[in-house]
């Protein structure tokens, strides 16, 4: 049994004890609060984070949608200008081609005049034969029938038909217009040294025809095609030369002015 002294030196040594062990444990607290409080300082500045990139990346998806919205009007109104285009093309091919058909009518009046003073104007001259009329009426009808084909679009049965046509017509007034029309057609269809072949059928048997100027113009434009420049240059030399008054001429210099 313990002594009374050594009793009371244990009472007297208990309270220090359990002071230390009381601050022992409020330092750990303290430390737990303080790693809590970090971790959670830790956590809200990761959120924060995350919502500057959540942030960033909307405003760039809405720059991107911004730009797409941008993009497609861009596109609709270059779709609906090259409609536009398209249609004042075909309205100018249109326009184009009633006047030239009226001039084809007004050449073919001329030389078919020209042709029958022709006898009047010969001394002792052979007298040629006169066509009936059923017989120029069809040949007008042939011209013309190649000629809407030729119109409608369709190059490759206009070049049939001008084919034919100065098959069967080869002394036919209209003759140098289907030559002009066939090389026209072939153009058309990136045939272009059978182009310049017509052409050159047209300046040699009608060097004076009303479509001989625009007959050397389109042999120039064939040799472009073909990426013969210095080709292309001499035609367009001759032309300027040859025809300076036509339209064609002034049309030549420009395109000359471009490829010197």
């Amino acid at each position: 049994m313990p002594s009374p002294r050594g009793l009371v030196l244990a009472l007297a040594c208990l309270p220090g004890q359990t002071a230390q062990a009381q601050l022992f444990g409020d330092d750990q607290a303290r430390q737990a609060i303080l790693d809590l409080r970090q971790r959670f300082d830790q956590a809200v500045a990761a959120q924060n984070r995350l919502v500057d990139e959540n942030t960033q990346q909307r405003r760039g998806l809405l720059d991107l949608q911004q730009q797409i919205e941008s993009l497609r009007g861009e596109l609709a109104r270059s779709r609906g200008q090259e409609e536009q285009l398209a249609r004042d093309v075909a309205e100018l091919q249109k326009a184009l081609a009633s006047q030239q058909q009226a001039l084809d009518e007004r050449l073919r009046k001329l030389e078919q005049d020209v042709a029958a003073r022709a006898p009047d104007a010969s001394a002792g001259g052979a007298v040629p034969p006169v066509a009936s009329d059923a017989a120029a009426a069809t040949e007008k009808q042939d011209y013309d029938a190649a000629l809407a084909v030729f119109r409608a679009g369709d190059f490759k049965a206009a070049q049939t038909g001008f084919a034919g046509f100065i098959k069967r017509y080869p002394r036919s007034t209209l003759a140098p217009s289907a030559l002009f029309w066939l090389g026209n057609a072939q153009y058309a269809t990136r045939d272009y040294k059978e182009a310049i072949t017509n052409f050159r059928s047209l300046l040699t048997a009608s060097p004076n025809h009303a479509r001989a100027p625009e007959a050397m113009l389109a042999i120039a434009n064939c040799q472009i095609e073909l990426k013969d420049s210095r080709a292309a240059r001499g035609t367009l030399e001759s032309l300027i030369k040859t025809y300076p008054q036509s339209e064609a001429a002034q049309t030549g210099k420009e395109r000359l002015a471009r490829l010197k």
